[in-house]
């Protein structure tokens, strides 16, 4: 289907969206355009680690929150490493506008273990080492065979996960290069997934290599060839992330941060998001030696890692 009819069928106002990906790393991109496009209400977020997935959710509630908004986030860390923290987290939670749920990486990685596993929590040793089971539903007991402190975690099982992935087959069957970031996890403790991929190659080239399958195509409901789906993040094998276009979109969100207006977000907003219709449209208002540029960068980095 297309991504616009598959974000429409299984995304829904006040649904639980597992955003897939690794701070700028295989960010689920054209999804959330759609996503913003469409507009939802009161969505609860739960990732990991994230920075661009969930920015450009965020940035949609700040320029109009009647037609896009988030009521809750389960997370480890939402910013941007070399770029700092996200402005957009700051602007919702300097505010107030938002309900934060705070975990360390590891937790929410054994959260969406659980849930797809089909368990409605999972004991873990991790958060007794900090105060991060006061700022969540973590809970402590002395365990029933060693009589020592256990938590216990919550599973967490999203409505839908939104997820990039390399490449993948018509069925939804995905191949993942790089770290994984619990994606696996995350599709399959989700009630829905929607899959955009650099490649949609055969199916008889997926499982010429079973072992390569990072996501079964039994947790799959929905799969869309985007080449380019995760930029101006970055892609493992693909691309490299578009440092220069990342500051030029935080730009008007840290403006608002600093109690400027949202003119500057706004025009973002109108000319990448609203005025276009595909993500395809947005991909091309970079210049091809910009793209080729990254691309190349990429190919460096991953000659490097060889």
């Amino acid at each position: 289907m297309t991504l616009k009819e598959a974000v429409s069928q299984f995304i829904k106002d006040g649904d639980n969206v597992g955003v897939g990906g690794f701070v700028n790393i295989r960010q689920p991109i054209a999804i959330t355009h759609e996503m913003v496009r469409h507009g939802f209400k009161d969505l609860t977020l739960s990732w990991q680690s994230a920075g661009m997935g969930p920015d450009y959710l965020a940035g949609a509630m700040m320029v109009d929150e009647s037609h896009f908004s988030i009521k809750r986030i389960e997370l480890a860390y939402w910013a941007h490493e070399a770029f700092g923290l996200s402005p957009m987290f700051r602007y919702l939670a300097e505010r107030g506008k938002i309900e934060i749920e705070d975990w360390s990486n590891y937790n929410m990685s054994a959260r969406f273990k659980a849930g797809a596993m089909g368990l409605p929590f999972i004991p873990t040793r991790g958060p007794l080492g900090g105060d991060i089971a006061s700022s969540c539903r973590t809970k402590i007991i002395d365990c029933p065979f060693t009589g020592r402190p256990i938590a216990l975690l919550p599973a967490s099982n999203p409505n839908v996960s939104i997820i990039h992935v390399q490449a993948a087959d018509k069925y939804g069957n995905c191949i993942i290069r790089g770290t994984d970031c619990t994606c696996a996890e995350l599709a399959m403790g989700s009630a829905h997934t929607i899959v955009t991929c650099e490649q949609l190659v055969s199916h008889e080239l997926i499982t010429a290599a079973p072992k390569e399958v990072g996501i079964p195509f039994a947790a799959v409901d929905a799969v869309i060839e985007v080449p380019f789906g995760a930029y101006p993040g970055a892609c493992r094998r693909h691309y490299y992330f578009n440092g220069d276009h990342i500051k030029q979109f935080h730009t008007g969100a840290t403006e608002m941060c600093k109690g400027g207006s949202s003119d500057t977000l706004k025009a973002y907003y109108d000319e990448n998001i609203f005025g276009v219709e595909t993500f395809d449209e947005f991909i091309a208002k970079f210049p091809v030696t910009k793209l080729m540029a990254d691309q190349k960068a990429e190919s460096f980095n991953c000659e490097r890692l060889a």
